[in-house]
């Protein structure tokens, strides 16, 4: 590893963490250079919802790269982009009844968020913005001016401004009635927040601690947000894809988004990928008005059409990741009742799972553990404090089994040591 340390940036995170040289994947396991193989329960931090090079997608995307179909293409019509177009429209959209323009930014989270916060500034004329506290939105100034984090904010190198922070679902342990401060502000005039272009929001907050928001709690942001003529963007680069069961996470709550970003497992393969949902109103963007050399990736177009033909043609996906979300729900509580130590609770919705630890450095410590016995887990919320479950949809009983086993022995050796 040597060569990673004598040249790779000190930026480098999640290998500290791994400290071995992986070579290949399958499935739900990496194996790295020595042949030792490990159970992937981080899923490339959720842009792996499908496993690793699975093979209804791996034999479609060889066909066009060997028939020398167009890998790099900018806006310009291909007919990769068409087909997806016409794929996610047939099998996503139309079922759902939802009506969106598709734009797509450059190839990541980040810049789909860049492009919506952008695009709600246009349509409304208006610069303010509204976050939510322990949000995470990206690592670029724009998305980290809507971010909670004071570290991943810290390194921005400047102020982060045009952006107010108002209290997520059960910021306040229930002791404070919903948005009674953020509507009580909007309509203050004494209040000196600058009227909102937009709001953003995780209907599960990833990186913020696997905070779930209740589905009245983002209905009530919805009607806010309609009656105050504020456009409601939702964040589902990490809890969409079928995240939390549903291919939308905000489906649960019978919404709709006036723009949606997209990421991560929209491809299905872990091929760079991004999309931005808006409603045909606001699609208001001038030619080339946010544009990108890498936004037309045509190998990430195929596999994301062979992705949703394969897994969402129906809801057999849904329903096996609701039922596996609460397989995990049920383990970590049981993990919870056998180690009296200290305080810990579940969090999480679907499969993105996790347990809070009070005690300082207790999740980070499991991870550790956990990685040991070569089970890959990261860690999220403020302090680290949570651990997080990430496994792909398609990880099988067994393998979850496994896995669980292993969360149990790390806790139960921390816990007691």
């Amino acid at each position: 590893m040597t060569v990673f340390e004598d040249l790779e940036s000190q930026v480098r995170s999640y290998c500290r963490n791994w400290p071995v040289v992986f070579d290949t994947a399958k499935g739900s396991r990496l194996t790295d250079v020595d042949g030792h193989s490990y159970l992937d329960f981080f899923g490339g931090a959720g842009a792996l919802n499908y496993g690793h090079n699975p093979e209804v997608l791996k034999k479609p995307l060889i066909e066009y790269l060997t028939r020398d179909g167009i890998t790099h293409g900018l806006d310009m019509y291909t007919s990769a982009k068409g087909e997806f177009l016409t794929t996610f429209e047939d099998v996503i959209l139309k079922p759902r009844g939802l009506e969106y323009k598709v734009q797509f930014p450059g190839p990541t989270g980040a810049n789909a968020v860049e492009s919506a916060l952008k695009l709600a500034r246009k349509i409304s004329g208006r610069e303010a913005l509204i976050n939510f506290t322990n949000a995470f939105h990206g690592m670029t100034l724009g998305a980290l001016s809507v971010t909670g984090n004071s570290m991943k904010r810290g390194g921005a190198g400047i102020p982060l401004v045009h952006s107010t922070p108002m209290p997520f679902d059960n910021y306040f342990d229930g002791k404070m009635p919903d948005f009674l401060w953020f509507e009580k502000v909007l309509d203050d005039t004494g209040s000196s927040l600058n009227e909102p272009a937009a709001v953003i929001v995780e209907t599960v907050q990833g990186e913020g601690g696997l905070n779930p928001a209740r589905i009245e709690w983002l209905q009530g942001l919805r009607d806010l947000c309609t009656r105050k003529g504020i456009l409601m963007i939702v964040d589902d680069v990490q809890m969409g894809c079928g995240r939390t069961g549903p291919f939308f996470s905000f489906e649960i709550a019978g919404i709709e988004p006036d723009i949606v970003t997209i990421s991560k497992s929209i491809s299905g393969y872990g091929l760079p990928m991004a999309l931005v949902l808006i409603k045909p109103e606001y699609d208001q963007w001038g030619p080339g008005e946010h544009n990108g050399t890498f936004r037309g990736n045509n190998p990430a177009f195929v596999t994301a059409t062979h992705t949703l033909r394969n897994w969402w043609t129906d809801d057999t996906l849904e329903k096996e990741t609701l039922r596996k979300g609460e397989k995990v729900e049920e383990a970590f509580n049981k993990i919870i009742g056998d180690n009296q130590g200290t305080e810990m609770f579940t969090k999480g919705r679907g499969m993105a799972r996790g347990i809070q630890f009070e005690g300082e450095g207790f999740a980070e410590k499991v991870a550790s553990k956990a990685f040991e016995q070569r089970l890959l887990l990261e860690t999220a919320g403020p302090n680290d404090e949570v651990l997080k479950l990430l496994a792909p949809l398609t990880t099988t009983d067994d393998e979850l089994d496994e896995g669980l086993a292993i969360i149990g022995e790390s806790v139960k050796t921390v816990i007691g040591s």
